[in-house]
């Protein structure tokens, strides 16, 4: 039979260690916290303002940054222009540059030497150990995420549909916001969900910008150094559990917005 075959047995046997890889570190770290620590930890108000600032920041970085994203997306499906292949290529930059690197290259950015902070400093704002910092190191090597994805999405969208739209009278806009964005909502969706959990996720670029306030990844790591694995562990637990609630709840929003969306095509057919 084609199931019995040494081809799948071979498949199943590398897809359930690549699996076991990713599991056991988790199991392991979940087994190994007791239930006590778990319980102290959810009520230290310095690992919860650690949390929520995570959450929050790289929520806002994430909207904030994706009013210019996705039409840069669209653009780089739909444009022809000179070094096209030059500027996704610097898209891509911050996903291979060392993490403490990408933050070196902010922090001159927003430092008061640099072109930003020059400007902040002129009307009294510093980015330096402030939320509005944090959220630019974690918009930086998470930004490609939200364009590639959304970029995909539009390049998947036919494009008779919008040039026929035009045809009929249609602008520009219109096709953009009744035809092309709903279409490639769900890829758009994707990215925004992969850039939020990148930006959440980030330490290196982050802690060169601000190591106070803690966001979630800095201060477990401070509490290993100054505490060690014991007092480390908890936290981690903690940020693993609240940061997988949140993905769950925001891969549904799209999920139950396609349900209600084809629900009346349903009832019409």
């Amino acid at each position: 039979m084609i199931k019995n075959s040494p081809f799948n047995w071979i498949l199943l046997i590398l897809s359930s260690l690549v699996l076991l890889f990713i599991l056991a570190p988790l199991t392991g770290m979940f087994l190994h916290t007791e239930g006590s620590k778990l319980l102290e930890t959810v009520s230290d108000k310095d690992v919860q303002h650690s949390i929520w600032l995570t959450l929050w920041v790289s929520f806002t970085a994430t909207f904030f940054f994706a009013l210019g994203a996705v039409p840069l997306a669209w653009v780089l499906a739909r444009k022809k222009f000179p070094l096209k292949g030059l500027v996704q290529g610097i898209i891509d930059l911050p996903v291979v540059l060392p993490h403490t690197a990408a933050g070196i290259a902010v922090l001159g950015f927003i430092s008061r030497d640099g072109f930003l902070g020059k400007v902040a400093d002129s009307v009294g704002l510093t980015f330096i150990n402030r939320p509005a910092g944090i959220a630019l190191a974690m918009a930086f090597v998470s930004l490609p995420f939200l364009i590639n994805s959304a970029r995909d999405g539009f390049a998947a969208v036919p494009e008779r549909l919008e040039k026929a739209a035009l045809t009929l009278g249609a602008s520009q806009s219109r096709v953009f916001f009744s035809i092309s964005l709903p279409l490639a909502w769900r890829n758009i969706t994707s990215g925004f969900v992969l850039m939020f959990a990148r930006g959440m996720s980030e330490f290196g670029a982050v802690v060169i910008i601000a190591y106070h306030p803690m966001i979630a990844p800095v201060m477990i790591y401070d509490r290993f150094t100054s505490f060690g694995l014991k007092y480390a562990r908890p936290a981690s637990v903690v940020f693993i559990i609240i940061a997988l609630a949140v993905f769950i709840i925001l891969r549904l929003i799209p999920a139950g917005r396609n349900h209600l969306n084809s629900r009346p095509h349903a009832e019409n057919d």
